[in-house]
């Protein structure tokens, strides 16, 4: 009885902590379309009665839209559901540039007055929102459009079966209500046809929200690798029961690695989810119990760049990671390398041990990417 009303206690007070930070972010987004709302008033002067009332209407509308859309999504995965969110998500990364352009117009326009510039209000709206607008036009069409990239890797102690060989890797691909299952074709396709010897998923299929897992997966099962393909989770995966996500995984002939090694003609392979990475000691005895062979090349699938020292320590030779997207979108990508710092994407180095850290193939949140490009990665070992 006692236990009982200790997990209750625990799980009112993770809802009233989830409510508080619901209501501080709506809050803010509330706030940020209001002062959209005032730029917009003072850019193109006074307005019809009714005209104002309609903007202030649509804009309060659009400011719970994303969150709404979000808490349905969650549970729902109907038509009128995803639509809803694909809209709430779209409009979401644009509005991240119309503020931009809202605060640039006050600081632009009230640099003008106060130094008697002939600045119209109007012209000026004109320029910073049709910069904004079309910045997030390219952020759709940029997000939609994974490139290939092709890296080679030297790692020492590589057995000489893999040199020359190549590895498709991938990450955050986030299947959802924005990518579905056609998105993943694609991204299938295009591996198929580079001819990989082994392939790399490394979290965050899933974005977390209601999906058919099994159908959403299945175009995996198309991958023509003849190593096969290996997963390890992410953190989305982890947002709910993670179980119907692995079997689907599972079913579409992908083997997951859980605090797992197998050997690969040579090469060890590791695996290790996001939940069993996120603290150091953990991590540590983690790849401790692995007995991982110091002498011989080893690659680590795992979610997150969190903790490269403690792969390092391991004897880890390369690590591939996503997770960071590198921000995805200019401004938070500044965030995202202060945090990330070298190991924010692409190739770099902690002691012996190499870290690639891939964009990720699909988008979180806003479907756009500003400064960042969605990538399927070709490793070529030598």
């Amino acid at each position: 009885m006692v236990c009982g009303e200790g997990a209750d206690v625990g799980a009112t007070g993770m809802l009233r902590r989830f409510a508080i930070v619901l209501i501080v972010v709506q809050s803010v987004l509330f706030l940020a379309h209001f002062l959209l709302f005032l730029t917009i008033l003072a850019a193109w002067g006074p307005a019809k009665p009714s005209s104002t009332r309609a903007l202030g209407v649509a804009l309060a509308i659009l400011s719970v839209f994303f969150l709404g859309s979000s808490l349905l999504a969650f549970r729902n995965a109907n038509f009128v559901v995803r639509i809803a969110y694909l809209i709430g998500s779209v409009w979401l990364g644009t509005f991240n540039y119309l503020i931009i352009a809202a605060v640039l117009w006050w600081m632009i326009y009230g640099t003008a007055v106060a130094t008697s510039l002939p600045l119209p209000g109007s012209v000026l709206g004109f320029a910073v929102f049709g910069v904004a607008l079309a910045t997030s036009l390219y952020g759709v069409i940029n997000a939609a459009w994974p490139r290939l990239k092709r890296i080679e890797v030297q790692l020492a102690n590589l057995p000489l079966s893999w040199r020359g060989r190549t590895i498709a890797f991938v990450s955050d691909l986030h299947l959802g209500h924005v990518r579905r299952g056609r998105f993943l074709r694609r991204i299938v396709a295009r591996i198929n046809r580079e001819k990989p010897d082994l392939a790399i998923i490394a979290g965050d299929l899933f974005d977390g929200t209601a999906i058919d897992a099994e159908r959403a997966a299945a175009p995996l099962e198309g991958l023509q690798v003849p190593f096969g393909t290996y997963f390890s989770e992410g953190n989305h995966e982890e947002f709910r029961d993670p179980r119907p996500y692995l079997e689907a995984i599972s079913k579409a002939g992908v083997r997951i690695l859980d605090k797992q090694k197998v050997e690969l003609d040579g090469l060890q392979l590791i695996g290790v989810a996001y939940r069993d990475a996120t603290h150091t000691e953990h991590l540590r005895s983690v790849l401790a119990a692995l007995a991982i062979d110091r002498t011989r090349a080893s690659l680590l699938i795992t979610h997150a760049p969190d903790r490269p020292g403690v792969a390092a320590e391991a004897g880890i030779s390369l690590q591939v990671s996503g997770h960071t997207h590198g921000g995805q979108l200019i401004p938070h990508t500044w965030i995202a390398n202060r945090i990330y710092r070298q190991f924010v994407h692409g190739l770099s180095r902690a002691g012996s041990l190499q870290v690639y850290t891939s964009y990720g193939a699909g988008t979180w949140g806003p479907p756009l990417r500003v400064g960042t490009e969605p990538e399927i990665v070709m490793i070529r070992l030598i």
